[in-house]
């Protein structure tokens, strides 16, 4: 009896630590990589100004955005797909379009919080968002206004460069879009 139970516990260790080996690399991707933050962030940005072409009547404004950055949004919503591919297997396309959707209703939710308040605050984006470059800019004016996203994946940890002893290393640690402010979005 006493070995049947010492089998079934070594058993048990084995499974244990053959799960941690197989979860340690799901849980290490399910981190967001700098470059789909910037994608994550350029989408975020363009579903901010989508809800606010509909809710302020600046359909012209939102189609020269689109226009402009074509390529760009394309290649952020590959991004973010690559992302969920990475992160989720089979159900990259499912958890894409949940994330897509969450997005916009909560920026939807966020203007409706705002009410006569929110074109007015809003409508200086479309400016900004024109005034950009690339979708690197895009990304940092995301940050600066601090643009609703939902996304509350964390960002993953760059390997750090090994700094002389001397020399005290800093890493700037970027908030999680998860905390940013919905007020802040104006």
């Amino acid at each position: 009896m006493r070995q049947g139970i010492r089998r079934m516990t070594s058993f048990r260790l084995l499974l244990g630590g053959l799960a941690a080996v197989i979860a340690g690399p799901a849980i290490a991707q399910s981190c967001v990589q700098s470059a789909e933050r910037t994608a994550f962030d350029v989408r975020a940005l363009q579903s901010q100004l989508m809800v606010a072409a509909l809710a302020c009547g600046k359909d012209t404004e939102y189609n020269a955005f689109v226009r402009k950055f074509q390529g760009d949004l394309a290649a952020s919503y590959r991004g973010i797909a690559a992302h969920y591919r990475r992160t989720a297997g089979g159900s990259a396309q499912r958890d894409l379009d949940q994330y897509i959707t969450q997005l916009a209703n909560a920026q939807s939710q966020d203007g409706i919080r705002a009410g006569s308040h929110y074109c007015p605050l809003v409508t200086p984006l479309f400016q900004q968002a024109l005034a950009q470059s690339n979708a690197q800019g895009l990304a940092e004016l995301a940050m600066e206004r601090n643009v609703l996203n939902p996304l509350a994946t964390p960002d993953c940890a760059a390997t750090p460069a090994r700094a002389p002893a001397s020399t005290p290393s800093r890493s700037p640690a970027r908030p999680a879009a998860s905390n940013r402010s919905a007020a802040a979005t104006r």
